[in-house]
């Protein structure tokens, strides 16, 4: 089989075996072997198994994602989050879109502490929601906050996404947090922005809370509950980026350090139960789970396809765009979207960093860069249909009357404010290149 018709028949396949149903991770393994028959050969699979176990099983930087995985787990079953919530309504509810804004403001806290989008848009989803459809908030706008700014956790660092991208890239997982953290906050403040500036013109989108439920709480008491629940996650950022930027520690072991503290505001906050205990436990080897054998599927997929000569085909269907560097650039930026529809991150990432990096290299353009670029455009394969996986993780716990159709156009208007950011990153690269050189010398 030649190149050419490799590379059509692995995505080809690939395609086929998502829209049958089946699990990514195998989807990509079972490619990979058909692959590998008819494409270099069977073979091939001994340089695969090397290639598994040098990339995934012997990567010292992936013992990071289920020490943050864990965290994220203790410090979501904890219980802190309602009422971190509960605090900032209450702090913001004299204000047009103040619930909204509250989403926003715990939704960056929650990025920066557990980093898991589906656990983030599932408690949101479940403690603002209702609350905002009850005080008349527009449906769309309430739903669409949620699910962008619960992709967040991705970006925002620490993010097992981050930590993934940077064991497939020559970027350090310090510079890469550095260089996300500005998009990643630069991007709640303009989904902030907007609720802000949308409740101003459309007043009633967002209406104020009653006064009299904001006058049932004294503002001593108001205090009181802002340092008691919102200072802890605080110090939970601190601990892990901290240790990080601080150069007191490496990824692997501030997320030691993150599950520490996120423990301890387990045994703070949360019930204390073994049963509990347990259950974040397993819950957390299942995800942990799910990355390892997507990224094993995906280092199959990805060997046979350079093999099979795959590679030589995409690159040269790159450079050949208009435009140069900038229309390559724009190509691998909008297949990268494209792949959202259809694909979560990971398989993303793992599928397009070996094809894609190599070239980005070949042209002189700044890896972290791209990279970073690459992390924002990822936010909207959360959002975009048909397989969003926010529209399904809200849709579960959306209230009665909050249809699949009513996501669909919640997403749009921050879909365009992801487009913008990434247009600001375009021309302004020191939105992500000035913290790491700052911090890190990068």
């Amino acid at each position: 089989m030649s190149p050419e018709m490799l590379t059509l028949f692995m995505f080809g396949g690939l395609l086929v075996g998502l829209f049958m149903g089946h699990p990514l991770a195998f989807v990509l393994g079972g490619v990979a072997v058909l692959g590998a028959l008819f494409g270099p050969g069977i073979k091939v699979t001994g340089t695969l198994i090397n290639n598994i176990y040098g990339n995934a099983m012997d990567n010292y930087v992936l013992v990071a994602i289920p020490l943050f995985v864990l965290m994220a787990r203790f410090l979501n079953d904890s219980g802190v989050t309602e009422k971190m919530f509960e605090s900032m309504r209450l702090l913001l509810a004299n204000l047009r879109g103040g619930l909204a804004l509250t989403v926003v403001i715990v939704s960056v806290l929650l990025a920066a502490t557990t980093g898991i989008v589906g656990a983030s848009i599932a408690v949101m989803g479940m403690i603002a929601l209702v609350p905002m459809l009850k005080y008349s908030y527009n449906k769309e706008l309430s739903t669409g906050v949620i699910m962008a700014s619960g992709c967040l956790g991705i970006l925002i660092p620490p993010s097992i996404m981050l930590i993934l991208m940077a064991s497939y890239s020559p970027v350090s997982v310090g510079a890469l947090f550095a260089g996300a953290l500005v998009p990643g906050v630069m991007l709640g403040v303009m989904y902030a922005l907007y609720v802000l500036v949308i409740c101003y013109f459309k007043p009633s989108y967002g209406p104020p809370v009653p006064a009299e439920e904001r006058a049932d709480v004294s503002t001593g008491e108001l205090v009181g509950m802002l340092l008691k629940y919102v200072l802890p996650p605080m110090s939970l950022i601190l601990g892990v980026l901290g240790s990080l930027f601080a150069g007191i520690a490496t990824a692997t072991e501030a997320s030691a350090i993150g599950v520490f503290i996120a423990f301890v505001l387990f045994l703070i906050f949360g019930d204390r139960k073994a049963a509990t205990c347990y259950r974040t436990l397993i819950e957390a080897s299942k995800t942990t789970t799910m990355v390892m054998l997507v990224l094993v599927g995906a280092t199959a997929f990805t060997g046979v396809f350079s093999r099979g000569g795959g590679m030589q085909v995409i690159h040269e269907v790159v450079m050949a765009m208009p435009g140069g560097t900038t229309g390559a650039l724009i190509l691998m930026l909008f297949l990268v979207f494209i792949l959202g529809m259809f694909l979560d991150w990971t398989g993303i990432v793992l599928l397009s960093f070996p094809i894609m990096l190599p070239i980005v290299e070949s042209m002189g353009v700044d890896i972290l860069w791209f990279v970073v670029m690459v992390a924002v455009v990822l936010q909207t394969s959360f959002l975009t249909p048909p397989f969003g996986y926010a529209l399904f993780y809200l849709k579960g716990v959306a209230p009665p009357g909050v249809e699949t159709l009513d996501l669909y156009r919640a997403v749009i208007p921050f879909c365009a404010l992801i487009v913008l950011a990434c247009v600001l990153m375009a021309f302004f690269p020191s939105l992500v290149t000035g913290l790491p050189s700052m911090l890190l010398d990068y």
